[in-house]
């Protein structure tokens, strides 16, 4: 009796951890995933570089309560399984909600984004985000678009300048 106790302490000890370590995490309700859809989600995750488990509700929320993060209780019941990401934060909110849309099953229940309780339609915004190489270029062309446009008005007073 008193190895399972332990065991069970230790399940909650490593969820712990992870927490801890992570960057972000998502929690999911796999219902209806197949055996091979199911295989074919945890690659994605692998491929990433994302731990993905399928934990037991009760293990769960007693590591989050340890933890101090009681706004998981609500949303931890039916089959769950946890995506941690310890580097990416925006990586296992995309793949999640990516396979979801993809094999119309599942759902994402809620996550954590540094630290900090996101439901399920944080987690969803947190996906629709474009990548970071995106970003960047993006951010490039704000901050080039002020010089472009003097180099035009310039430009065009020289034109002026030479006609008259």
């Amino acid at each position: 009796m008193n190895t399972i106790r332990e065991q069970k302490e230790q399940v909650v000890s490593e969820i712990k951890e992870k927490i801890e370590k992570c960057a972000s995490f998502v929690v999911i309700d796999y219902m209806g995933l197949t055996v091979d859809a199911d295989t074919a989600f945890r690659k994605e995750f692998r491929d990433a570089k994302i731990e993905y488990k399928v934990v037991k509700n009760t293990m769960l929320k007693i590591a989050l309560n340890e933890l101090g993060y009681t706004e998981f209780d609500h949303a931890l019941n039916g089959p769950t399984a946890i995506a941690f990401s310890y580097d990416d934060i925006v990586a296992p909110a995309k793949i999640s909600a990516e396979k979801i849309k993809k094999l119309n099953k599942m759902e994402i229940k809620c996550g954590m984004i540094e630290k900090v309780y996101a439901d399920a339609n944080m987690v969803n915004a947190l996906a629709n985000i474009p990548p970071k190489q995106t970003l960047l270029s993006m951010l490039c062309n704000v901050l080039q678009a002020p010089i472009r446009n003097l180099a035009v008005v310039i430009d065009q007073a020289a034109k002026k300048a030479a006609e008259a």
